[in-house]
């Protein structure tokens, strides 16, 4: 299967591949590993790599973009990179820097798309979650219609093609979609999504706007404590899932990542293991039927499993 095919046009024009490859890394996982992980996923055929700079990896994942080129596996026009504008830098005057500290990391003259990664402006510092003496998080008063209109000069300065936002929520969306002088839509809303929140209400506002839904977490979640709920149910050893799973002769999770492709929903797969990294590739190789999509529909439930330390919300 060719996966440079499968790819969603977005508002500006620009296309995104519908299947990327998450590179945010469980706690202990190495920078030499995000390295070697992110070249497999290159070399298995992921070609839309999504990070952050809160991720603390761009670095290693430059490092295996660039070292793909090299060896001839890709052109830099065939990676479609995805970088986030992290809380502290959402005053105006910091956000090309940020990029720029973001492209020198990666040594890259542009990202493919930029986001805001959550709708919530912390103070501006070293810290990446700036507490105060309570333990509780200091935020900043920003305006994001401001952070936004600098996002569309970086877009406009070549440094990134496409800027959109992470984990907001419809009436977060319509604030930038109703500001005044808007130049730039948000070409895509990236969230929390899999069928036990399948962001329905979400979705359809933004498909009415033309914005994209980007599924993360698409396989409920990596069990990390303290970014993630550890009490809620395993979503791939859900009953209906695993039954649709055996049917087709696949796994849960590819069955998970399919049921996104589907309802025309870009989506990443973050794995570091390089069978399980390989095998998520194979989501083009079969099709889900209509009664496959409703009996996962029916599982929606409403649990998040990514709960920030901090109130950010992408409900409906």
């Amino acid at each position: 299967m060719d996966l440079k095919s499968q790819k969603v046009k977005l508002n500006d024009g620009h296309f995104i591949p519908v299947l990327g490859f998450g590179t945010a890394a469980p706690g202990e996982v190495s920078k030499s590993e995000a390295l070697e992980v992110t070249k497999f996923a290159i070399e298995v055929g992921f070609r839309h790599l999504d990070c952050a700079h809160v991720y603390r990896n761009e670095e290693q994942v430059g490092q295996a973009i660039r070292s793909k080129i090299a060896d001839g596996t890709v052109k830099r026009e065939d990676i479609f990179y995805t970088s986030k504008l992290w809380c502290t830098f959402f005053r105006p005057d910091l956000v090309q820097p940020a990029l720029e500290k973001s492209l020198k990391d990666l040594q890259l003259d542009y990202v493919d798309l930029y986001l805001i990664h959550f709708p919530v402006a912390m103070k501006p510092g070293e810290e990446l979650l700036p507490k105060d003496e309570n333990g509780k998080m200091i935020l900043d008063s920003v305006d994001l219609c401001r952070t936004w209109e600098a996002l569309e000069k970086c877009k406009d300065a070549g440094l990134t093609k496409s800027i959109g936002v992470s984990n907001f929520n419809h009436k977060q969306l319509e604030k930038i979609l109703n500001k005044p002088g808007l130049k730039y839509k948000p070409v895509c809303n990236q969230v929390e999504c899999h069928p036990y929140l399948n962001q329905s209400k979400l979705l359809d506002f933004c498909k009415s706007h033309d914005i994209v839904l980007v599924a993360y977490s698409a396989l409920g979640s990596q069990r990390i404590k303290g970014w993630v709920n550890l009490n809620h149910p395993v979503l791939l050893e859900d009953p209906v899932l695993c039954a649709i799973a055996k049917k087709h002769k696949q796994t849960p999770a590819l069955v998970a990542l399919r049921y996104q492709i589907q309802r025309g929903v870009v989506v990443l797969a973050k794995s570091y293991n390089k069978k399980r990294i390989k095998e998520n590739i194979q989501v083009f190789d079969f099709e889900l039927s209509p009664e496959d999509m409703k009996a996962i529909d029916g599982l929606n439930r409403n649990i998040r499993y990514s709960e920030m330390l901090f109130p950010p919300r992408s409900h409906e």
